[in-house]
């Protein structure tokens, strides 16, 4: 009855899973708490120019000190604004002529604009410290050595911008992979639902399709086995005999169409699906129930998939279902298939003129049931009608279909 499905999202859940572990490698980094990073260095730039003697003040050189440092503690929060204080106070610092070890937080100070900004700013951060490397080494480099202190300084100027580009970059990769895995978990969870969905369509079609006809039989040929019970006894026992018959008929069907969920359900081998070689016995049923139906059958049908021929079975058996059920006594049916290489057509066609309401019911699913069949294996079912009375009901089958689906 169907093809098995595949299951939903396989081919991404590799490479999901690759994500998911990057990003989970990541997390697992050990970190001290952003506040420890950002008052350790202050802390220790205080501490060492309290403790240390300087050729100033020691309240200018610690005022001066903390004005480098302090800053740092909210460099996560407003970075850009924490490297002008810092640049500032360096200014400073350059006009009073004094040098400090606290210089370092220029370089903290870039690297976090550079963590945190587009490349742009960090260029023009990198230029403003640059213009103070220049201004520094042309003040206290000793004569004669400018070029290898400019060169030194410059390099960690250098070396600090880009380190902070580099973390901006690996923290927006992870961000992006974290959203990649959770985007693939979604879709794998979509797709999941998808194919749930289809597959309950799929077997809401089925059991629609079987027991709506077998219990159409089963209530035409209970009417008939009544009516006939006084007058021939004979022909109302053969009746009841068909009602049994149809009812495990029935019975098989619907296991059948349930066994194939499960793979050790024996019952799909012991009953194959039903088709097209199952319609002359279909045609009999009909007949029985009280429409007479004749089959005709153009090709060969052994080189077609099993999936078509449950296809095409279940269309005429609808088709014969609702002829049964909406044309008045005396009515006959005729279905038509034929085959070729690469298409199926089948057409079946009654004598009975419908009642208004059965042509219009848009509540049932025995026409919308067709439709799906046929869709899956890219036809246009045909439905209404005849021009000279009756009602017909045509489709093309493309066994090639790049469309086609279970059944």
């Amino acid at each position: 009855m169907t093809e098995a499905v595949a299951e939903p999202g396989k081919a991404h859940r590799p490479r999901a899973r690759r994500l998911e572990r990057v990003a989970a490698a990541a997390r697992r980094i050990p970190r001290l708490p952003p506040p420890v990073w950002d008052s350790l260095l202050p802390a220790l730039l205080l501490l060492n120019a309290a403790t240390t003697p300087a050729p100033r003040e020691p309240a200018t050189t610690v005022a001066l000190t903390a004005a480098l440092a302090l800053p740092l503690l909210w460099r996560r929060r407003a970075p850009l604004a924490v490297f002008g204080a810092v640049v500032a106070a360096a200014f400073v610092q350059w006009l009073l002529d004094v040098q400090l070890p606290a210089d370092i937080a220029v370089l903290v100070a870039l690297y976090t604009a550079a963590a945190h900004s587009g490349r742009r700013t960090t260029l023009v951060a990198g230029a403003v410290v640059e213009a103070g490397v220049l201004l520094a080494c042309l003040r206290w480099a000793p004569d004669g050595a400018f070029l290898t202190p400019f060169v030194a300084v410059t390099a960690m100027t250098v070396a600090a911008a880009v380190l902070g580009m580099n973390v901006r970059t690996t923290r927006a990769y992870l961000a992006a992979v974290e959203e990649r895995a959770a985007h693939l978990e979604r879709e794998q969870e979509q797709q999941a639902r998808l194919a749930v969905a289809e597959e309950r369509a799929r077997i809401t079609r089925e059991m629609h399709d079987i027991v709506t006809h077998n219990l159409s039989v089963m209530v035409a040929l209970a009417d008939a086995a009544g009516y006939a019970r006084q007058r021939s006894p004979d022909r109302a026992d053969a009746a009841m005999r068909q009602i049994s018959e149809t009812g495990r008929q029935a019975l098989t069907d619907m296991r059948r169409s349930l066994g194939v969920l499960r793979a050790d359900e024996p019952d799909a081998e012991r009953h194959p699906l039903p088709g097209i070689a199952q319609l002359e016995a279909l045609a009999e049923q009909m007949s029985a129930a009280g429409l007479p139906t004749r089959l005709e059958v153009h090709g060969g049908h052994g080189h077609l998939p099993a999936t078509a021929q449950l296809t095409v079975y279940r269309l005429v058996q609808e088709a014969l279902t609702n002829a049964l059920k909406h044309t008045p006594a005396g009515t006959r049916a005729t279905v038509r298939i034929r085959c070729s290489a690469g298409t199926v057509t089948v057409d079946v066609t009654d004598t009975g003129p419908r009642p208004p309401t059965s042509a219009a019911a848009p509540s049932g699913h025995g026409i919308p049931g067709m439709r799906e069949r046929s869709a899956a294996y890219g036809g246009t079912l045909r439905a209404g009608p005849l021009p000279d009375g009756g009602w017909g009901v045509r489709t093309r089958l493309l066994l090639d279909s790049a469309g086609a689906v279970s059944a």
